[in-house]
């Protein structure tokens, strides 16, 4: 298989497995919306991790096959492409990337999928599709300017260079940088954090604010106050607010 999903202790890792570099053909894409459903509906798998490996997370798409598509098969095939990465959007869980290498093209806009993304200090990011006459096609436009903002998006996407991990951290376009050989366990430490959290306010709290950016403020504010009054009907809830009282801050174990 060319994309694993291995779980742990609450953590489930969607692990790219396609050598030398992670180049997302179709077989790839397919793949990974199956394993993003499965984290989604797994009881066991509380927060989620996208890696790639050690060396590189993605560097792309299969540019071979690709070539070899004409307008009508790629009209047919842009939806699927895109829901394979919406599939890992809509996780309803925490879900950070580990960034390694090149996260570029279809990469980068996996790694715009996740919740938090932790990169090492010689990843490299980008949107390249300029270059080769196309634009991103897996929700680079609209994902990188609603995380960086238009004109930084405009940038990368017009020019298609590269950005080094200090640069994308600078843009927002990561949330941390590490060494290359501790991206992995820092992500993992986020990660392991989070499915200790109450999962059910975890999804609210996700849904909310993803949902809200895609409307207006009442409407968002609607979204908010709708989940956090269901909330009151969690034992998670009751667990948090006695702990509070009775133990202090930051004391609960959740269910």
């Amino acid at each position: 298989m060319t994309v694993h999903l291995e779980v742990a202790e609450g953590v489930g890792t969607i692990r790219l497995d396609r050598p030398p570099m992670n180049a997302l053909d179709i077989a790839v894409q397919d793949r990974l919306k199956e394993l993003a459903e499965e984290a989604a509906r797994r009881d066991d798998v509380r927060a989620v991790i996208l890696y790639g490996g050690e060396k590189v997370f993605a560097a792309g798409a299969d540019i071979k096959e690709m070539q070899a598509m004409d307008h009508a098969a790629m009209v047919v095939r842009s939806r699927a492409l895109q829901d394979s990465f919406s599939a890992v959007a809509r996780i309803p869980k925490p879900v950070v990337a580990a960034v390694t290498g090149y996260a570029l093209g279809g990469g980068c806009e996996l790694a715009l999928c996740a919740d938090y993304r932790i990169a090492a200090e010689n990843a490299k990011l980008g949107q390249p599709e300029i270059l080769l006459g196309v634009i991103p096609g897996a929700g680079g436009t609209q994902r990188l300017s609603r995380l960086i903002g238009p004109s930084k998006a405009k940038d990368l996407i017009f020019t298609g260079r590269m950005v080094k991990a200090d640069e994308a951290l600078a843009l927002g376009l990561v949330d941390r940088v590490v060494p290359a050989d501790e991206v992995y366990t820092a992500a993992h430490e986020w990660a392991a954090k989070l499915a200790q959290g109450p999962a059910i306010a975890l999804r609210a709290a996700k849904e909310s604010i993803d949902a809200g950016l895609e409307t207006d403020l009442e409407t968002g504010l609607a979204i908010e106050r709708n989940w956090f009054a269901g909330l009151f009907a969690t034992e998670d809830r009751e667990r948090g607010m006695r702990s509070f009282v009775e133990e202090g801050p930051g004391k609960a174990k959740f269910v």
